[in-house]
């Protein structure tokens, strides 16, 4: 883990490099043959919205963002079949390709699992698309559970959950401003 990571709430003037890391994550997984955020889902407007409702937060290595991440409270979306209040769950999990491998993931997963403890809930939860078992594995590594596999639009997704109240640990290592 790099305990030189720090989380903080990405904020409006940020939203332009909110955009910058997601869609540089896109390209590089589009180059190596996993496209990824299809159509409109990394439209600047969407993007910005979401930065200024407060669901964006930066991970930054020596005062440089280093990737960011989306936190939210609800995902009717993707999870419409779970009660309410018992998780948060995340979405657009992006890091720089020069910070790849650096443990800024695994620092965002440990920070989001660590504040969805802090706010009283039991899972974590994120999906990601079915067919990626590199990514499947990542998460199953951290300690993330397959829960099931839905549709959703046009997508199959594996959705995971990592009980946070089990972990001994949740959000440990990377410091929260």
């Amino acid at each position: 883990m790099n305990r030189h990571t720090s989380i903080r709430p990405a904020t409006p003037r940020d939203a332009g490099v909110v955009v910058d890391v997601l869609r540089e994550a896109a390209l590089w997984l589009e180059q190596a043959g996993m496209p990824m955020w299809r159509g409109d889902e990394l439209v600047a407007a969407r993007i910005v919205a979401d930065v200024a409702a407060g669901l964006f937060f930066l991970a930054e290595c020596g005062g440089e963002v280093a990737g960011t991440v989306k936190f939210q409270l609800e995902d009717s979306e993707f999870w419409p079949d779970v009660p309410p209040q018992e998780a948060a769950y995340i979405h657009r999990l992006a890091v720089r390709r020069r910070y790849a491998g650096k443990g800024v993931s695994s620092a965002l997963l440990h920070w989001a699992g660590g504040r969805t403890a802090s706010l009283g809930r039991r899972y974590l939860r994120l999906d990601c698309e079915a067919s990626r078992p590199r990514l499947r594995a990542f998460y199953e590594r951290f300690g993330f559970c397959h829960h099931s596999n839905r549709r959703v639009g046009l997508y199959v997704v594996s959705r995971y959950e990592y009980e946070v109240t089990k972990s001994s640990n949740p959000g440990r290592s990377p410091t929260a401003r």
